[in-house]
């Protein structure tokens, strides 16, 4: 690859989106990181090491799936409105109880959802579809097959069947899930470490009132959050000077803790901005990319000293986030053993452009976007504002994107906007 100067960030060389996560990628190849075993309440958002596969039928024993009647499918045959049939109730299911009862022929037993089925029953008659004569006595009036309303032994899953493959992200739906199966524990991906730095001597703590000439350090806690959201665990090191004798010792120390590294504000092509060479003297292969065609975020830095990835993001809170978005977090979700066959899209929605929007050929946009109801649908109101303007973040619902080879959209396009989480 050929090397880039500094004088071609931003006029030549620029790295097209897909193409700078590729090479990162690639030179990342397979990691594996540690495994440990971690309780079931401790287990939402980590990710599966290896695949769980059942140990025994779920359900155990055949159960109802409606409250109604547990019937002989056959006694119901031919039953409508105008022409019931009648069974004689003959007891009742206990919830949590497996009952000694036997139904014989035109016999039935009450039964609520979830209940087991006795013996001598095939089915279930929906209570809707019973009308009481007694106590003793019911009238059919819609027949039912065998095996109606009714979820057999291993219908939800079967012994020796897989539960969740491996490398699998753990929602609350898939912890109930091993719950059900009888696991307590489960053998999940160590969680990534995420070090953070805020450079510049111009950033001040975000707690504090800022003089002339300085900001406060936005860019910290939110990387922090983002990095969280993505399922890693986040170390900040604070306002990081831009000197080199503070800077480099800083950097260092950072990639020797943790899996990933995160700096923002020295991305960019300021003589004091030394992030590009501080991440080529921490080892090989170093500098990956440096610029992207990307509106906002063009500046990135994307390095690699052995296998922990560098990126300096840029300053600008706006540009700082959809890097993450774009680099950040999907190399995190590479490293932590994520499959990408279970990665999900974020949710989208399809709406019409409020206005024109241009585009310069050869780059991507991500346009930010104010959604509303119209009564032909939803509507997109692009947020505009400078990239350091955090409030345009904010007040956004989500973005579309402009390809690289298109030119812009016209007023009442469709676009498809995708929701920030």
């Amino acid at each position: 690859m050929a090397e880039i100067t500094r004088d071609m960030l931003g006029r030549q060389g620029l790295t097209r989106v897909d193409e700078a996560l590729e090479i990162l990628l690639a030179r990342l190849g397979a990691v594996t990181l540690e495994t440990e075993m971690v309780s079931l309440s401790a287990a939402l958002d980590r990710i599966t090491a290896r695949p769980i596969i059942s140990q025994e039928d779920l359900p155990a024993h055949t159960r109802s799936t409606m409250d109604g009647f547990a019937v002989q499918a056959v006694d119901t045959f031919g039953a409508s409105e105008s022409t019931p049939a009648y069974l004689r109730i003959i007891g009742e299911v206990v919830m949590g109880e497996q009952s000694s009862l036997v139904v014989d022929r035109g016999c039935c037993v009450r039964i609520p959802t979830g209940g087991l089925l006795p013996a001598g029953t095939d089915a279930v008659v929906m209570l809707e579809h019973t009308v009481p004569i007694d106590e003793s006595l019911i009238e059919v009036v819609k027949a039912v097959g065998v095996g109606s309303n009714l979820i057999a032994p291993g219908e939800d899953i079967g012994k020796g069947s897989p539960a969740l493959p491996a490398g699998y992200f753990l929602r609350p739906q898939d912890i109930g899930l091993l719950a059900g199966l009888g696991l307590d524990r489960v053998e999940v991906h160590r969680r990534l470490r995420v070090g953070v730095l805020s450079t510049g001597d111009e950033i001040v703590p975000h707690t504090d009132i800022p003089p002339p000439g300085k900001v406060r350090d936005i860019n910290g806690i939110t990387l922090s959050g983002l990095i969280q959201r993505a399922g890693a665990t986040a170390r900040l090191y604070g306002i990081v000077s831009d000197r080199r004798d503070v800077f480099f010792p800083a950097l260092e120390k950072a990639v020797a803790e943790n899996d990933i590294v995160l700096f923002s504000g020295g991305s960019s092509v300021g003589m004091r901005d030394l992030g590009e060479e501080a991440i080529s003297t921490l080892g090989n292969p170093g500098i990956l990319v440096h610029g992207v065609a990307l509106k906002p975020g063009k500046p990135i830095i994307i390095g690699l000293t052995g296998t922990t990835p560098i990126f300096g993001l840029p300053g600008h809170p706006v540009s700082a986030m959809v890097c993450f978005e774009l680099f950040v977090e999907p190399t995190i979700h590479h490293l932590s053993g994520r499959a990408a066959q279970n990665i999900l899209p974020q949710p989208v929605v399809c709406a019409r452009l409020g206005r024109n929007i241009n585009s310069a050929p050869g780059r991507r946009d991500l346009i930010r976007v104010r959604l509303s109801r119209q009564d032909r649908g939803w509507a997109a109101e692009p947020v505009l504002g400078k990239s350091g303007a955090i409030t345009t973040l904010s007040r956004a619902h989500g973005y579309f994107i402009i390809d690289e080879d298109s030119q812009g959209l016209t007023q009442d396009s469709e676009v498809k906007v995708i929701l920030y989480p």
